[in-house]
């Protein structure tokens, strides 16, 4: 009953998906010239991605004839395993699905993505509602087919896998973790590519059409324009799609492997069919959660005079609070044993907890990222006096706000654990915490309406100025743009919170495959030289990954800077509006740079956790050695992460809270120092802060998968 439950409510939100996306491609895509415009857009970013996934195509398949290879010739037999050929084939199989369902959530997103931004600006041309609505629906598109794809996969997998009967369905949650290896290497590779396109692309535009030629952003004039707002769909649409999906794939399949410990370790409590409840008890709770994004979607509308982002809160809200009837709910039936009659409520209040701490983040990335507070400002108030006290005040800024969002993370943990061990089950703890996780990311769906929001109401500014459309329409689509730069900075900090908890539940599930394994870890002894090395390896690889990263898009935006000056130089009509600029040779700059640079820190992220397994196997702590690598890495890339994604953010809106008058507005010499700044944060916040979401997660998945090779 459960299996069909979630099944079928999953079908429901990919219907309603559906829907969604024939409503927004119904509505009217505007003049002539705004549809040339939006045409070169979704040229672009289907050029791009067809191209990247290509590539991801490529190593996918290398990556699982080489996972194949090393279950099926080189893992040691464990006791109550099926023939090796048999496990070589089931993990592979789903490492293969994981990538395939994530890479069809994000091309799916993006095809409607690129087609509502057109929707948007003509909407806005006569209602500032109607673009909010076609701009979040055309985002939801997106969210709910991330949400239900992952759902489907994870849920069809465990079918097939039971049908089979390969192994009993307590150990089936262990045999699928491929899937979640499969999209977090997807989403690695998606991240990092969309990443590093679109900083290159803005970088490159800013810096040469902003600061040199003086021209306003989204001039059409500016020969990388179409390349800038092609990067907003393939970085934040496609980027953050594949982002969420892993962050949902990893944490279900985790959290099954961890409520199978608790069923295992409570027979009485949950014997028989009470043990499927508890395995399958995540999927049915993120079904839930499906349905309160679906109606939160459907509520939202603004006044023509509010702000914006009021309405997108009341709809926020009004899924949080929906989810967390259905986690209660969830909990009373299926986590409710008579020999612990209190056990449901307690798991509730994990999950609102999990609730609680998103609505934490999302209020601590306001704090410091929009201009009404002083982080902000206090960073435009340093642009006074140049580009080095605008960088010096935003790297503190940045700095700074790793503080609440650890204490956020550390309270939920510590009091999810603490609630879960007064249960009234045994090892109930680490579920506790896992349940917050699923709390957490029960509004997956419209966190992630609301970050595909961000780039549509970009593009819609974008093809207004382009355009030429009034000023009036101008400051309409303006308003939402604003709103759309604290929606994409809420789902950045959602995503580092969600991976955060994610990370410890995939950390706790490791220790429990190593467990089962026959090598229980009680503790990691950093006290051991081995041990500690792995730690400091997992540390150094956050700080390694993100400079490739970085240095990734500096090479690409040079390349960028170049061709728009020699445009300039080679046609002085192009600045004088007498001649067009050719759009199509910087987007053609820029994706093969992308695509060039997106693999060295892949490979990284990938390799490394292998090799140190494998070394350190050598000195017979290889599992424990792996663990301190992904326990340090993780707490290193949580603050990392962190720092990168709230700096750049407030660096962003420093520059945007000049432009609206203060300190001499725009073309003054402290707007000019806010570009630059803003040219530092635009990797930081868009390419290594989010990569490092993925990062920790595939840590994870990498370990849980390969963790047989290691013991």
């Amino acid at each position: 009953m459960l299996i069909p439950l979630v099944l079928g409510l999953s079908v429901v939100a990919l219907a309603v998906a559906v829907g969604l996306a024939r409503w927004v491609l119904k509505q009217d895509n505007g003049t002539p010239e705004m549809r040339r415009i939006s045409d070169a857009i979704q040229e672009g970013a289907g050029a791009f991605l067809r191209r990247q996934y290509r590539t991801i195509f490529t190593l996918s398949v290398f990556l699982a004839a080489l996972i194949f290879v090393l279950y099926a010739f080189f893992r040691s037999p464990h006791p109550g395993e099926p023939p090796a050929t048999t496990m070589a084939f089931w993990t592979t199989l789903s490492f293969v699905f994981g990538a395939l369902c994530s890479g069809i959530a994000g091309l799916i997103g993006m095809f409607v993505a690129v087609r509502a931004n057109i929707r948007t600006a003509s909407a806005a041309r006569w209602s500032l509602n109607r673009a909010l609505q076609i701009a979040l629906r055309g985002g939801a598109v997106s969210g709910l087919f991330v949400v239900a794809m992952s759902l489907l996969g994870v849920g069809g997998l465990y079918t097939i896998v039971h049908a089979f009967a390969v192994v009993p369905p307590e150990r089936i949650p262990l045999l699928i973790v491929g899937y979640g290896f499969g999209a977090s290497f997807v989403a690695l590779f998606a991240q990092l590519g969309g990443g590093i396109y679109t900083k290159a692309a803005d970088v490159g535009a800013d810096l040469v059409g902003k600061v040199e030629a003086g021209i306003p952003e989204d001039d059409p004039r500016n020969p990388a324009v179409i390349a800038d707002l092609v990067g907003d769909n393939v970085g934040d649409c496609a980027g953050r799609g594949a982002d969420l999906f892993e962050s949902t794939a990893a944490e279900n399949i985790g959290a099954m492997i961890l409520g199978a410990g608790l069923a295992a370790a409570n027979p009485t409590a949950f014997g028989g069919l009470a043990m499927l409840g508890v395995i399958l008890f995540p999927l049915v709770v993120r079904a839930f959660g499906l349905i309160a994004s679906i109606i939160g979607i459907l509520i939202v509308r603004s006044r023509e005079d509010e702000d914006p982002m009021h309405a997108l809160n009341r709809g926020y809200m009004a899924t949080a609070l929906l989810a967390a009837a259905g986690f209660t709910g969830g909990t009373w039936w299926l986590l409710n044993p008579v020999t612990a009659p209190h056990a449901w409520w307690h798991f509730a209040l994990c999950g609102v907890i999990g609730i609680a701490t998103s609505i934490a983040f999302v209020y601590i990335t306001q704090y410091y990222t929009e201009y009404r507070y002083r982080p902000v400002q206090s960073i435009a108030a340093a642009s006074v006096t140049g580009p080095a006290t605008n960088i010096i005040a935003g790297f503190a800024v940045a700095m700074e706000c790793t503080a609440l969002p650890t204490f956020a993370i550390g309270a939920a943990i510590i009091a999810s654990y603490k609630i879960g061990v007064s249960s009234g089950l045994e090892h109930a703890g680490l579920f506790g915490t896992a349940v917050a996780t699923m709390g957490m990311l029960g509004t997956a769906a419209y966190i992630l309406a609301m970050d595909t929001f961000g780039p549509i109401t970009d593009n819609a500014g974008g093809v207004i100025e382009m355009s030429h459309q009034p000023e009036d329409i101008r400051r309409r689509t303006d308003r939402l743009d604003a709103v759309g730069n604290t929606t994409k900075a809420l789902t950045k900090g959602y995503a580092i919170g969600s991976a955060a908890l994610a990370a410890f539940l995939l950390f706790s599930a490791y220790l429990d495959e190593v467990r089962a394994l026959g090598s229980p870890l009680a503790a990691v002894d950093i006290s051991k030289p081995e041990v500690f090395v792995g730690g400091l390896l997992g540390a150094m690889l956050v700080f390694w990954f993100s400079a490739l990263a970085i240095g990734a898009v500096t090479r690409a935006a040079v390349s960028v800077i170049k061709e728009v000056r020699r445009q300039f130089q080679a046609d002085p009509g192009i600045l004088k509006g007498t001649s067009k600029p050719d759009y199509g040779r910087a987007v053609d700059i820029v994706t093969v740079g992308a695509l060039k640079e997106m693999v060295a820190p892949g490979l990284l992220a990938v390799g490394m956790p292998i090799a140190v397994g494998l070394f350190f196997k050598l000195f017979h702590v290889g599992a424990e050695a792996v663990a301190a690598f992904l326990m340090v890495g993780t707490i290193g890339g949580i603050l990392v992460a962190t720092m990168l994604n709230n700096g750049g953010g407030a660096w962003d809106n420093a520059k945007k809270f000049i432009e609206t008058g203060q300190y001499g507005g725009k073309g003054g010499a402290p707007h000019k120092a806010a570009v630059v700044g803003d040219t530092v944060g635009d990797p930081f916040k868009d390419t290594a802060g989010p990569s490092l979401h993925v990062l920790i997660k595939l840590l994870s998945t990498v370990t849980l998968v390969l963790a047989p090779l290691f013991v």
